[in-house]
């Protein structure tokens, strides 16, 4: 399993990434820079935090039930439908209320976020797991 200092590093790498592509979409959609970059950096914290436990979570139950961490193609969709599903709960009514959308705007908007981040999520985890392999381990 990873270590804690190589999980933080995994969840601020990930966050700053995303953030500094997604204002630019955002941005040239047409919403303000400002209420963008506003918006990306608390849901980048809220996120980091659900990286970090989400991961956790997520590898402790691989190791328990499949003896391994080690991610096939499907585990790693899975992996991201998983931590992308759940935040998009959260996000939704905020980003109602703080971009002055309304309900539906506001999920369609999220929507567009979760694919990027879909994709996104998966070509990082799939990169970080090349540059930084995960150590051995076996289920104890």
């Amino acid at each position: 399993m990873r270590t804690r200092l190589d999980r933080i590093r995994h969840a601020i790498l990930f966050e700053i990434i995303g953030l500094v592509a997604i204002m630019g979409i955002l941005s040239q959609l047409g919403f303000e820079l400002g209420h963008v970059g506003a918006m990306g950096v608390l849901f980048s914290v809220v996120a980091t935090g659900w990286n970090y436990v989400y991961n956790i979570g997520f590898d402790k139950y691989m190791l328990k039930k499949m003896g391994t961490v080690t991610k096939t193609t499907l585990i790693r969709i899975v992996h991201s439908l998983g931590f992308e599903g759940g935040l998009l709960f959260l996000t939704i009514p905020f980003m109602a209320w703080f971009l002055d959308l309304s309900l539906w705007n506001a999920f369609v908007l999220d929507i567009g976020m979760v694919v990027f981040y879909l994709f996104y999520a998966y070509g990082y985890n799939l990169a970080y797991d090349k540059i930084f392999p995960v150590p051995a381990v076996t289920a104890q």
